[in-house]
């Protein structure tokens, strides 16, 4: 028997698979609750495997859900999230229309701008709007398997610059908050991370680019570096790497910010939605190394002879035959 299902059924709980690369709805626990060892790791073990889980029904206090992070480790504090004021570990999203949300209407992992980047992210629903207010879902791993291998042999050794530009906007140009910024940019200066990250539990490669944080290729001038970031960009809004999830009052949602990115949808505005969320801290980035150009060459195609229809080019269907000619 598999020692994850074996362990599942130690534990109580029932993991159901709800989406095709990603997401998972979790059962048979109560988290208001210590959790023991054997149900801690079956958890874990679900989180890894399915890189989101869901948890319905779960009517949790603040304390509650920050002391279920902390069983997954240290929970951190996003300098630029609306904490609160007496225990800056915990997130408190309260929008309206007094108070538009800000900033998570973009495909991102959470705070790559951070030299170790979070581990995991625990999202609770206190509030949720009639309609609207979903959180979107991709599998990065999903988006780095759905490359091409000539590109995926590409990316390897690459490093990126990751910043946190978009919070800048929430300094006003005045003196004091001049300083306060560059308090934060001492703080956090821009970090190097690899393109492709070799997830520490699983061993499996994931895509560790996104549009909010990711500024630049490093050593690539800025017109390769748009547009291959542009490229690996786009795998995110490939719908076959997406899950959706509908909140619900009292749903917790927990992904693996190692390998998933996230993207709040705003077309509630300005119904009103409450969420709470701690972020558990993790450890920095490991990529694989550098592809040998000898293996980069194996995946050059040899162009068919004698082609003279399609404008001079071959069917890619008339590619892949070829290729499979001279591999046999």
């Amino acid at each position: 028997m598999d020692q994850k299902v074996s362990a599942q059924q130690a534990s109580g709980i029932t993991v159901t698979r709800v989406g095709a690369n990603l997401g998972a709805e979790i059962s048979g626990v109560d988290l208001r609750q210590p959790l023991d060892d054997t149900t801690f790791d079956a958890i874990q073990d679900a989180l890894v495997e399915n890189e989101l889980i869901i948890f319905h029904d779960q009517e949790i206090t603040s304390e509650q859900l920050m002391a279920f992070g902390r069983r997954f480790g240290n929970l951190s504090v996003h300098p630029f999230s609306p904490n609160d004021k007496d225990v800056p570990e915990l997130i408190k999203f309260a929008n309206d229309a007094n108070n538009a949300p800000f900033g998570t209407d973009v495909w991102h992992s959470d705070e790559t701008f951070r030299e170790s980047p979070p581990m995991a992210t625990v999202l609770c629903a206190k509030e949720v709007p009639a309609v609207g207010g979903d959180t979107m879902y991709a599998s990065m791993t999903a988006a780095f398997e759905g490359l091409s291998d000539r590109m995926q042999q590409f990316i390897s050794g690459l490093e990126a610059v990751h910043d946190f530009k978009p919070f800048k906007k929430l300094f006003a140009n005045t003196p004091e908050d001049r300083k306060n910024l560059q308090h934060f940019e001492m703080l956090y200066p821009p970090a190097i991370h690899p393109v492709v990250r070799v997830h520490p539990v699983t061993g499996r490669k994931v895509l560790f680019v996104n549009p909010q944080f990711t500024m630049a290729i490093k050593d690539m001038d800025e017109r390769e570096s748009r547009s291959l970031l542009d490229t690996l960009f786009y795998q995110a809004l490939v719908p076959e790497y997406q899950f959706r999830h509908h909140w619900k009052p009292h749903t917790i949602a927990m992904w693996d910010n190692r390998s998933t990115q996230h993207y709040a949808i705003h077309d509630y505005y300005p119904q009103r939605r409450i969420m709470e969320r701690v972020t558990i801290a993790g450890d920095r980035p490991t990529g694989v190394e550098a592809a040998d150009p000898n293996t980069v060459r194996r995946f050059k195609f040899k162009a068919p002879e004698n082609v003279d229809h399609h404008g001079g080019h071959a069917p890619q269907r008339q590619f892949r035959r070829e290729l499979e000619k001279a591999e046999d």
